[in-house]
């Protein structure tokens, strides 16, 4: 949904190192020197058909995180209470002109922006690093299961974390190994409204 539901704990989604495959006109328009290139041309997560941005200046993660700032603002205003920057590895897709410092100096700006706004802020991928030390307040953890990426997440945040499998055999394992630590649910891929929705 496009806005909070009474009665939930609500997070909003922000692409806060990439983009969304439908805004590539905004960027391309509008911020085309913040999308990162290689020779020229966008550096794509060939999963997802996503543009990495450019985080590899001080004054570009500051002009990104501006712009991710007002998004998450309004995540705010629509009833959110909390938000998740999705692709912090963002690194691992750049051929190799991002690095892992890069994206932890701009992770830091996201999480003061969410803070400023009244929202807490989910780390969001990238298991093996410790996001409290930039202020990450829980982590919504994608496929931990499925990639035996769990126990990272539980290392760094005990049990505030939302572990979030899309497939059966992946979502047992999470249940029968993690359900008593943290929150398990299944999803399908694509998020829909009312789409696949099981908890352990």
């Amino acid at each position: 949904p496009d806005t909070g539901v009474a009665g939930a704990y609500n997070v909003c989604y922000v692409n806060g190192f990439q983009t969304q495959v439908e805004q590539k006109h905004f960027w391309r328009r509008h911020h085309w020197s913040l999308v990162l290139k290689d020779s020229g041309r966008p550096v794509v997560d060939s999963v997802w058909g996503e543009w990495v941005l450019d985080l590899r200046t001080r004054a570009k993660r500051h002009h990104l995180a501006r712009i991710m700032g007002s998004w998450t603002r309004r995540c705010a205003a629509d009833g959110f209470d909390a938000v998740e920057y999705d692709n912090l590895d963002s690194f691992s897709r750049s051929h190799h002109l991002l690095s892992r410092a890069d994206n932890k100096a701009y992770a830091r700006l996201l999480v003061k922006r969410a803070h400023r706004a009244g929202l807490a802020a989910a780390q969001k991928n990238w298991a093996e690093w410790d996001g409290t030390s930039v202020g990450f307040d829980f982590a919504v953890a994608e496929q931990c299961a499925q990639f035996s990426e769990c126990s990272s997440y539980v290392d760094h945040y005990g049990a505030h974390v939302l572990a979030v499998e899309y497939h059966a055999k992946a979502f047992r394992k999470a249940c029968r190994t993690w359900s008593d630590r943290i929150a398990v649910v299944r999803r399908d891929v694509d998020l829909t409204r009312h789409g696949l929705r099981h908890y352990c």
